[in-house]
């Protein structure tokens, strides 16, 4: 079991092998995103900046102009806020091929706290025109979303955990990462969710089945743009609870209730995730529990609604 940012790092080197455009624009964190992986392998492409984050979004729209492949790689939060006019005028509006690799996304980042917890970055992106919003569940499907967002030809964001999470998917399985997908059948309900949240809700649907419920669960690697009609499909005409490791403004809970009101399918929809609240600095298991997130709690949340 490895953490997403190691087979981001360990995936982008052997893109960068093949493929002389791919170079790496970074902000003073390799060593903690693993851009210090491609730095090692290919320091002619490697590009440090500082922490300048805005000024490594025009360094990177620069190069993709002389048909280079950039990526971004910072922590999430600095690059969906703070470099956030940059990303809108130069990589949104112009659909420049730039893909953005945020790390260190959601609650757990080693306790730097909400200054550094990026929590809306899902609502920014999916609100961005022309962005693709990519939220794998594990090191396997991070690996093939990297895969992918390197050939695709556009604007990416790609949304990357520091910890390492019980893998969802095997080594050797072969990923759509542009798909929703089951991964436990089941009825009654069913769960949806998306990045590494997905892997804690595999060990809900196994403690929900103990209580005597049996809920399917859907997992949303690509959040935009999303197929409709297949998640629509996959959710069936029953209750529905999402969860998020996001606010559940704008994020899956959002995607999931524009779709299913839009097209008037599906039962009524449970939105799990932080309700309108900022995070807080604290042990990884302190803040699942607190916002919901764990096993457990998703459990609860979910039979409460239920009785």
């Amino acid at each position: 079991m490895s953490a997403q940012r190691d087979a981001w790092g360990e995936t982008l080197v052997e893109i960068a092998g093949v493929d002389q455009r791919v170079v790496v624009v970074d902000g003073d964190l390799a060593n903690s995103t693993k851009a210090d992986l491609f730095a090692a392998a290919h320091p002619e492409r490697f590009v440090e900046i500082g922490i300048a984050e805005q000024n490594m979004v025009g360094v990177a729209f620069g190069m993709s102009t002389l048909g280079y492949r950039p990526w971004l790689s910072s922590f999430a939060v600095f690059l969906t806020h703070r470099a956030l006019d940059q990303v809108r005028m130069l990589v949104s509006q112009t659909r420049a091929n730039v893909k953005i690799a945020g790390s260190y996304s959601g609650l757990l980042n080693g306790s730097s706290g909400k200054t550094h917890q990026d929590i809306e970055d899902l609502a920014i992106m999916r609100a961005m025109p022309g962005m693709t919003v990519l939220a794998p569940a594990d090191e396997h499907e991070m690996r093939a979303a990297t895969r992918w967002a390197a050939e695709h030809d556009g604007p990416v964001y790609l949304r990357i955990a520091r910890d390492a999470v019980d893998p969802v998917f095997g080594a050797s399985d072969v990923l759509d990462p542009t798909s929703p997908t089951v991964i436990v059948e089941g009825h009654e309900l069913t769960i949806v969710s998306t990045g590494v949240q997905t892997s804690r809700c595999v060990q809900a649907v196994e403690l929900l089945r103990e209580r005597g419920l049996d809920p399917r669960l859907v997992h949303v690697p690509m959040l935009k743009p999303v197929d409709g009609p297949a998640l629509l499909d996959l959710v069936g005409s029953g209750p529905i609870v999402t969860v998020e490791e996001h606010s559940i403004i704008g994020g899956l809970g959002s995607l999931v209730s524009e779709l299913v009101a839009e097209s008037g399918r599906g039962g009524p929809v449970l939105r799990i995730g932080l309700d309108d609240a900022w995070s807080e600095s604290g042990p990884s298991g302190f803040l699942l529990d607190k916002y919901g997130l764990s096993p457990r709690r998703v459990v609860e949340r979910v039979l409460r609604w239920r009785s």
